[in-house]
């Protein structure tokens, strides 16, 4: 590394929607910005959560002076106990929400945390970065932008935001701040990519509150809305259309109890008096005087609003419930929602989503709005981050579209590494950046290889196949015995391969093969050929192979 360089490399967030991670380092020193977790899609069957690869920083773990962290969303914070647990001494930054929404996580961790809590206009030291915190709107309060100064150059990351111009809690992205940052020099500005492909801009979040009271004034039972277990604004304007409309909200789902209580606790959401109610209290209400707010908008499989669907809930929707999906699709969950989708339209409810109604506004800035951005800021260069490739590619465009220099517009992929000296950044080389994948208590113990295996076992089932031989003879004596599961209906299909199997082996005996490992490749073969050919199937096969 050039010692006069800044390195900067996304370990998350680049090439996807999730994880966002970004590692800094300056004169020997590492500066993290977020450490949030990706959510895992159906060809990642059995994973809970995914992790950036924390394996670039194992040895320089001493070196980290600092964790600063955005803003609130699991895809930011969520990765935090796991980094923790490998130093757990490391000074979290961040706004008052963040901070309390964090410590209540790493509380269920065990992991008492040193945290440090900034608001906009503050500046702060953490070895040789200089930070400012600017404000900046986005679906959760308290998000901050971090403007990092350094010897090598001037660094503005917006974190998640959006330009909304009438927020619910009346705080704007500070683009005046953004303005005197300009003025001073931004070398590299690292902006939100997730909406760069929408044209114009973003619409307000206060027109969904109309919305919803129409909504629960027509609904004649249950309403359930579903939406992240974060989303204050959201939840706030639920509880207004409740109260409006003489209804009752209970929140279903331990982390949205969680962090409304927090929110409520710190004065972010104002609740009515009297609306929110206990869950246990729901039964002894009418249905139409009820609503529930539950997560599961991205039809996570254990979240509430699934296993309503799955009918594996306390909850039971019925006929003439109303559901509202009140959030944005994430790219590669499209088929687990319209899943819970369908399930609950089977069981009777109304399902309202974004593409029926105006239930839900993005917390992105789109094209237009990242147009202003880079005309106020005036940046010499700019690193897309958060997004797809399309959404990056989409977010340069915009950049050069407002004259930044093409080769001042940085396009990285997670673990590459970017270089920024003298004011001017560019890709030198890449790290191992590979999916951490948490399952159960499992972290990082299951690879690639295990999701094909159980991909498929889901989809085409396996064989098993049990024979011993004796060494000595060069004679089967016991089995082929096969059994399968979710190839046939009855394990009777397979009575024509046995013989196949007992002569493909007798003659790999006579020709002198009595290893155990080659056996079984003889066996798997032979009925691995068989089922392709017979019951057009690729199940897994399990030879098991006993030498006498």
């Amino acid at each position: 590394m050039d010692p006069e360089a800044v390195r900067i490399v996304a370990l998350g967030g680049l090439g996807e929607v999730g994880r966002n991670m970004t590692v800094f380092e300056y004169h020997g020193k590492i500066l993290i910005v977020d450490a949030g977790v990706l959510f895992p899609e159906e060809e990642q069957p059995g994973v809970d959560l995914i992790l950036p690869d924390f394996s670039y920083l194992d040895d320089r773990l001493d070196d980290i002076v600092g964790l600063v962290l955005t803003h609130g969303h699991e895809d930011h914070i969520g990765a935090v106990p796991y980094l923790l647990k490998r130093k757990p001494d490391i000074p979290i930054l961040g706004s008052k929400l963040t901070i309390a929404l964090i410590e209540a996580k790493l509380k269920e961790h065990r992991i008492k945390p040193i945290t440090r809590v900034v608001a906009a206009g503050d500046t702060d030291q953490l070895g040789p970065f200089d930070l400012e915190f600017v404000a900046v709107n986005h679906s959760i309060p308290d998000a901050l932008a971090v403007f990092i100064r350094t010897g090598a150059g001037n660094i503005l990351h917006t974190g998640d935001f959006k330009m909304d111009q009438l927020p619910l809690d009346g705080r704007i992205t500070d683009l005046r701040a953004f303005a005197r940052l300009g003025e001073e020099g931004v070398d590299l500005f690292m902006t939100d990519s997730t909406n760069a492909e929408v044209p114009g801009f973003t619409a307000l979040e206060k027109d969904i509150g109309p919305v919803l009271e129409n909504l629960f004034g027509h609904a004649e039972r249950r309403i359930i809305v579903a939406s992240f277990s974060s989303h204050v604004h959201r939840v706030q304007q639920v509880l207004n259309a409740a109260s409006a409309h003489g209804r009752k909200v209970a929140l279903v789902g331990r982390s949205m109890v969680r962090n409304m209580k927090i929110a409520a606790d710190l004065g972010y959401l104002d609740v009515p008096k009297g609306v929110l109610i206990d869950i246990k209290d729901v039964d002894d209400l009418p249905d139409d005087q009820v609503v529930l707010m539950c997560t599961g908008s991205q039809g996570e499989p254990m979240a509430a609003l699934s296993r309503m669907a799955n009918r594996n809930h306390r909850i039971e929707v019925g006929d003439g419930d109303t559901v509202i999906l009140a959030s944005s699709l994430i790219p590669g969950n499209e088929n687990s929602v319209f899943k819970v989708i369908n399930g609950l339209m089977k069981l009777g409810a109304k399902v309202i989503s974004k593409a029926d109604a105006k239930v839900h506004v993005s917390g992105h800035a789109s094209g237009g709005e990242l147009l202003y951005c880079y005309n106020i800021v005036k940046p010499r260069g700019v690193m897309p981050v958060h997004g797809e490739w399309r959404h990056l590619l989409a977010n340069a465009r915009h950049a050069e579209a407002t004259g930044v220099d093409p080769d001042n517009i940085v396009l990285a992929d997670d673990g590459w590494v970017v270089d920024l000296k003298d004011g001017h950044a560019e890709v030198v080389g890449a790290v191992d950046c590979n999916y951490v994948f948490v399952d159960g208590s499992s972290v990082g113990e299951i690879t690639e290889a295990d999701l094909k295996d159980r991909l498929v076992l889901a989809g085409e089932g396996f064989v098993t196949i049990f024979l011993a031989v004796n060494s000595q003879t060069k004679t089967l004596i016991a089995g082929p015995e096969i059994h399968a599961r979710g190839v046939a209906e009855n394990d009777s299909v397979f009575d024509s391969i046995i013989p196949k199997v007992t002569k493909a082996v007798e003659e790999a005996l006579e020709s002198g093969t009595t290893d155990q490992y080659q056996l079984q490749q003889v066996v798997r073969r032979t009925v691995g050929r068989w089922v392709s050919s017979k019951l057009r199937r690729k199940p897994m096969i399990v030879p098991m192979v006993v030498i006498v």
